[in-house]
Parts: C-alpha cells; sequence; structure tokens
C-alpha cells in the first residue's frame, strides 16, 4: 500500500476521533465502531491509538463515492449513543463540507438520519439523496 493511501485511510480513521471526542468523552461503542472500521481498512489497533495522540493531515477520500460512505461512517458514529447533539451536527456538517459533499445533500442525510434507527439509512436512500443532488 502506497503512503498516500495509507494517509487517506488514517485520515478517515482521524475523522471518526475527532467526532467521537466532540462531547470530550469517547464511549465505549464509539471506540468499537473505530476499530471496526480501521480494520475493514487494514488498519491496526496500535495504529488507531497512536492516531489520538498524533494528528495526520486531513486526506479526503478520491472518489466521490468513498467521500459518501465515509459521511456516512460519521453519522453513525454520531448516532451510536441515540443522542446527536448540537456540537455533533455542526461537525457532521463540516466534516460534509471538507469532503467535498454538496451543503443541501448533507443536510438532507442528517434530516433523513432521524428517521432511521440509529441513523442507519439504508444504502439505497444515501445513494438516492446523493443522485438528487449530484452536479
Amino acid at each position: 500500500m502506497n503512503q498516500k493511501n495509507m494517509d487517506e485511510k488514517l485520515s478517515i480513521i482521524q475523522q471518526l476521533i475527532k467526532l467521537s471526542n466532540i462531547d470530550n468523552k469517547s464511549s465505549y461503542e464509539e471506540q468499537e465502531l473505530i476499530y471496526l472500521i480501521a480494520r475493514t481498512l487494514s488498519i491496526s489497533k496500535k495504529q488507531v491509538e497512536e492516531l489520538y495522540e498524533k494528528k495526520v493531515v486531513f486526506s479526503p477520500p478520491k472518489l466521490e463515492f468513498s467521500r459518501i460512505i465515509q459521511f456516512q461512517r460519521l453519522v453513525l458514529l454520531a448516532n451510536i449513543d441515540l443522542n446527536v447533539d448540537e456540537k455533533e451536527l455542526q461537525s457532521l456538517k463540516k466534516a460534509g463540507f471538507l469532503l467535498g459533499l454538496r451543503k443541501d445533500a448533507i443536510n438532507k442525510v442528517l434530516d433523513e438520519m432521524e428517521r432511521h434507527e440509529k441513523g442507519n439509512i439504508p444504502h439505497e436512500k444515501l445513494i438516492e439523496i446523493f443522485k438528487i443532488y449530484h452536479n
């Protein structure tokens, strides 16, 4: 795996860590989800733990579909405790913007997440939302 690809993956995990700490506490469930996502990205637990201490340069995924998936991960993480506060909402909006997603699509996803258990929007619905707002 090249360094650029690894930096992108570490950046994805660091975004999740940042969101999990937005309320100054990271729950067990949030940490477990972060480790699960890290494993799917071939990132070790040690590498994840290092990200709590060091910063990596934000490197959004190149493909739009990958950026949408990252936004979905963030939405799931924010909803894992069944309570999304204003700080988390603002952080989600900022993350969506940094991922290069359209503001209208971000807002629609955030509205839609309230209609689904733990913010788990079905993939088909998520793709449908982004298709509507695609350039």
